[in-house]
């Protein structure tokens, strides 16, 4: 009994056994009657995968945000699964399975071919261990990449942790995950879900809680930053709060941020605003006071919400998501970029004195160039990415020409719809014409035959335009073009002698001999007579004599 009551005192057995329940929670098997998922909502694919893997002897669950989504009531559009078996033994089950990362090694496992394919992602338990006992490197993921290869678990100088592949069981795997929403596990062969951190508590209160310490885990974890923000967007619409000591820390850790690749960043930023929430997210972040300072190129984004363009880009993102519609982030980002893309053409365009201003197509394009070099840099910027959005900019000074066969080679164009997206946000804004952006709808869904009408009757009004004669140029294509005009061949022109003698004046003959009137009959060609040099009487020979004129000439 006094034993006990020292240690008590001090603190000892029991209670570092208190820690450690703490550390690791404490088991919960919730079944169905009490959790209330409904097992129709979960994908047939989801359910072959931890079939599978049961089948083969190992432990697999549906986890993080798919139960979360399931005890809500929605309907997930991602599904992951962990086990206890390894990357190794998962990938030796499916036949379209591949390891990926090297961060957290994890098997994605491919259903489907092309644009439909489906893609299951199984992650191993992994071990909860403390970043002191860690292997430590001096620099990033790329400058220790070499000293990084040969490492489970790594962490830099600050404590962020680079390698994280040490394998454990399902407690301390549910310790290492971030928001305790995210870490329960579903069993749909049993309907149960296992708890090990109050996870449907904080469900049913909607709660964002952060499991363990929350500075350290935004330490070990700067993206969970952002993931934050993104989880508190996507629920805000059903009632989620931070709690205050998850939320405390948000703010004064975004420098921590300042060690994650950027390319990283760049990937998150786009979750950020391609999940469905965009306009969410962005509110968010400033509710938190995160509105600059995470990316910069997400600092533009959440400055420029309020301009009509980028706002009605960020709610047909939403909408198109909503809708089960894919979404480029392209499009997003030209939408957002477009002012700086569209202040740069129009300055370029304005001649300097005593110089011609540049061709417009030379303009836009240096002033896409610009934009990349002060927005993207080199993350995405040279990429198909930056591909997707050149094609978008460079697009909109064709779409005011709509004569010739220029609107026929637009509407074939792989991005043409992209374009056109592009062209309908800018007319609903007011930058273009409304009735530009209906007349290439209506011109990309006609046929053939109605293209060509619309083609011919937009080149009559171009015409009938005040105008439009004295600035039309005529090129050597044209069919009116003076090369291309019929010439008279100065072989066949009448000569002066063959004029009618009758009254005086010239003869109203025609040119070629059995040439009818009425046009009907083809017509000859003659010979014209050659003129004599002065003199040529000489000879014998009269003006107009010729063989049979009293000649010895004989047929």
């Amino acid at each position: 009994m006094i034993k006990k009551f020292i240690d008590k005192l001090l603190g000892k057995a029991s209670g570092a056994r208190s820690r450690s329940v703490s550390k690791f929670g404490k088991r919960e098997d919730v079944p169905a009657e009490v959790h209330g998922i409904n097992p129709k909502l979960v994908d047939q694919r989801a359910l072959d995968v931890v079939g599978t893997l049961q089948q083969a002897g190992f432990e697999a669950y549906i986890v993080g945000g798919a139960v979360r989504d399931l005890l809500l009531g929605l309907r997930p559009k991602d599904f992951d699964v962990a086990t206890n078996a390894t990357p190794e033994q998962v990938k030796g089950l499916f036949r379209r399975a591949f390891i990926i990362g090297r961060r957290f090694r994890i098997v994605h496992v491919v259903y489907g071919r092309g644009r439909e394919h489906e893609m299951i992602e199984v992650s191993t338990f992994r071990a909860y261990l403390d970043s002191a006992d860690a292997e430590q490197v001096k620099g990033n993921e790329r400058t220790s990449k070499g000293e990084l290869a040969g490492m489970k678990h790594a962490v830099d100088a600050s404590g962020r942790v680079l390698r994280d592949n040490v394998w454990g069981p399902i407690e301390q795997d549910a310790a290492r995950r971030d928001f305790s929403i995210n870490a329960m596990y579903y069993d749909p062969q049993t309907q149960v879900v296992v708890d090990f951190h109050h996870g449907i508590r904080d469900a049913k209160k909607h709660l964002l809680r952060m499991i363990g310490d929350p500075a350290t885990r935004y330490r070990e974890d700067p993206v969970r930053i952002i993931r934050a923000v993104r989880f508190a967007a996507k629920l805000s619409h059903l009632g989620f709060q931070f709690e205050a000591k998850t939320l405390e820390p948000l703010a004064s850790s975004r420098k921590l941020l300042a060690d994650v690749p950027q390319s990283r960043l760049f990937d998150e930023m786009l979750k950020l605003l391609q999940t469905g929430h965009a306009l969410s997210s962005v509110e968010q972040l400033k509710k938190v006071g995160l509105d600059t300072g995470i990316y910069p190129l997400l600092d533009v984004v959440v400055e420029r919400t309020s301009e009509p363009l980028v706002k009605l880009a960020l709610q047909d993102t939403d909408r198109r998501v909503g809708e089960g519609k894919p979404v480029a982030p392209s499009f997003l980002l030209a939408c957002v970029l477009w002012t700086d893309v569209r202040k740069g053409w129009s300055q370029r365009l304005q001649a300097r004195p005593g110089q011609r201003p540049p061709p417009p197509f030379a303009a836009l394009q240096d002033a896409v160039d610009d934009a990349f070099d002060a927005r993207i840099g080199d993350v995405s910027g040279r990429g198909k990415l930056a591909g997707d959005m050149r094609e978008i900019w460079m697009m909109q000074p064709r779409f005011d020409k709509r004569v010739g066969t220029s609107p026929f080679s637009l509407v074939d164009q792989a991005r043409f719809r992209a374009g056109f997206d592009f062209l309908r946000l800018r007319a609903q804004v007011g930058e273009v014409e409304e009735e530009l952006a209906h007349w290439w709808e209506t011109f990309s869904m006609a046929s053939d035959e109605m293209r060509q009408d619309m083609v011919d009757a937009q080149r009559r009004d171009n015409q009938a335009k005040p105008g439009a004669g004295k600035v039309r140029r005529v090129k050597r294509t044209d069919a009116d073009h003076p090369s291309n005009l019929p010439q008279d061949d100065p072989r066949f022109r009448a000569a002066d002698d063959e004029r009618g003698e009758d009254d005086g004046g010239p003869s109203l003959a025609p040119a070629f001999e059995g040439t009818a009137t009425d046009g009907t009959a083809p017509a000859k060609k003659r010979r014209r007579r050659r003129r004599k040099p002065t003199g040529a009487g000489e000879a014998g020979v009269s003006d107009g004599a010729g063989p049979g004129d009293g000649g010895d000439a004989t047929d």
